[in-house]
C-alpha cells in the first residue's frame, strides 16, 4: 500500500532532511533520534537512506544535530506542495466521476 499524507501520495511531497556533508561529523545522533529509519551511516557521513519515511512537516532531528548539518525545505514551500497535491487529488477524483 502506498503511503499518503492528507490524501496526497507521499512521493509527491519532497519533504525530507538535507545533510550538509561539509558539516556532518557522523556522530549518528540524527539516526538515534529518528524512529523512522530515515538516516544511515555512509562511508564518511550520515546519509538520508529512506527520505519518504520522514514524517511530513517534522524537522526535529535538525535540532538534535550538534553541528547544524541538517536542514529542511522551507515550511512555506511545504504548504505549497500540500495545497498543490490536494488540488491535484481533487481534480483526479472529479475526473473519475
Amino acid at each position: 500500500m502506498k503511503k499518503t499524507y492528507m490524501g496526497i501520495p507521499r512521493e509527491d511531497i519532497p519533504w525530507c532532511p538535507i545533510i550538509d556533508t561539509s558539516k556532518c561529523t557522523a556522530c549518528g545522533l540524527c539516526a538515534e533520534f529518528c524512529p523512522n529509519g530515515v538516516f544511515e551511516m555512509g562511508a564518511e557521513v550520515m546519509t538520508v537512506k529512506n527520505p519518504m519515511n520522514c514524517v511530513v512537516g517534522c524537522d526535529k532531528c535538525a535540532t538534535e544535530c550538534p553541528v547544524a548539518a541538517i536542514s529542511f525545505p522551507d515550511k512555506a514551500q511545504l504548504l505549497k506542495w500540500i495545497e498543490e497535491g490536494r488540488e491535484k487529488a481533487k481534480q483526479s477524483t472529479t475526473e473519475k466521476k
